[in-house]
């Protein structure tokens, strides 16, 4: 089984203002003259970590990891404003821009993997492959899932804690409940309380086997009531793309190569997700890890993203005069 790459340093930071209210942190690593790639953090409202540049081969790779708006050390930290599907596909623009970055590729887990096909679909001339992990359709049927009628017939002691500081009424639509406490309440307090069990909710369904370390980082980040934020916001809004937008547009990034990789056992992005993109998606091939949930961090899932990883530094290192013996 392949395990990810040696911790390396970045060796370029940077702070792009991509409008009057919005400053994306990113940074660069690796080889400068290599196979451009993005990394895209889940959430929404996540933030990008360091073992995310190990899942490419610095050798061949010019590895760019950023924040997303309002997340991790882009600033105005935790800001809904301004900050929606159609702002992130343009912020990546801009920073392909500002990196004088002809093609690139993306590699994307959970949200960050839906946001790699977005983009892929309206810049598909400047899209070398993609590489999506955990991949969601986000259409309603995949938020009732989540946040209603599905799952929680499958971890209902883990549904019971999500819902019971939850007023009786609001436990009938507890994504709208939490939405409305995390923006609007004033009870700071019961804002990070809730934020937790936001966290502990996804976390607990997100992972094969139990993961208290995963559960622990999460829930106890500084960052959680922010990710729980954004995430919430974004999906009170249907993501703000039309219902089955990305199968719809699917001829768009059809000749795009793409390897999927999808946990069997993934119940925050059910498997049908990835199934149905790959149906349609014919330069795609899918890899269904038969161990694995929803999280980069299981074995298998990191396995599969580092082989991958590996196909596309064969299929373009020509293209990119790499020399090496890696």
């Amino acid at each position: 089984m392949r395990t990810l790459y040696p911790s390396i340093k970045p060796h370029q930071h940077y702070y792009l203002q991509v409008d009057d209210q919005h400053k994306l942190c990113f940074d660069e690593s690796g080889n400068s003259k290599g196979i451009p790639v993005v990394f895209l953090h889940g959430g929404p409202g996540d933030c990008y970590v360091d073992h995310g540049r190990r899942y490419f081969d610095p050798d061949f790779y010019r590895i760019i990891n950023l924040d997303q708006r309002g997340c991790g050390r882009s600033v105005p930290h935790g800001d809904l404003q301004n900050n929606t599907t159609q702002d992130l596909i343009l912020d990546l623009e801009q920073v392909r821009k500002h990196l004088n970055i002809d093609r690139w590729m993306l590699l994307g887990g959970g949200w960050g993997a839906t946001l790699a096909v977005l983009y892929a679909q309206h810049y598909p001339d400047k899209v070398l492959a993609v590489i999506a992990a955990g991949f969601s359709l986000c259409r309603r049927d995949d938020l009732n899932w989540l946040y209603g009628g599905g799952i929680r017939r499958i971890f209902p002691d883990y549904w019971k804690e999500f819902v019971e500081k939850l007023d009786p009424k609001e436990q009938e639509q507890p994504l709208l409940a939490y939405y409305n406490h995390l923006t609007a309440d004033k009870n700071e307090l019961m804002q990070m309380s809730l934020a937790k069990s936001w966290g502990a909710w996804i976390i607990q369904c997100a992972t094969l086997k139990p993961d208290q370390e995963a559960l622990d980082h999460y829930v106890e980040s500084n960052c959680m009531l922010t990710m729980a934020k954004i995430a919430t916001h974004f999906a009170v809004n249907n993501f703000f793309i039309r219902d089955n937008y990305i199968l719809d547009n699917i001829n768009k990034i059809k000749h795009i190569p793409g390897i999927l990789v999808h946990g069997r056992y993934d119940m925050v992005a059910p498997t049908d997700n990835v199934f149905q993109l790959s149906e349609q998606w014919s330069a795609a091939e899918s890899h269904i890890v038969r161990d694995a949930g929803h999280l980069l961090t299981e074995p298998g899932i990191q396995d599969a993203l580092v082989r991958a990883t590996g196909v596309m530094a064969k299929r373009f290192k020509s293209e990119f005069n790499i020399k090496t013996t890696s």
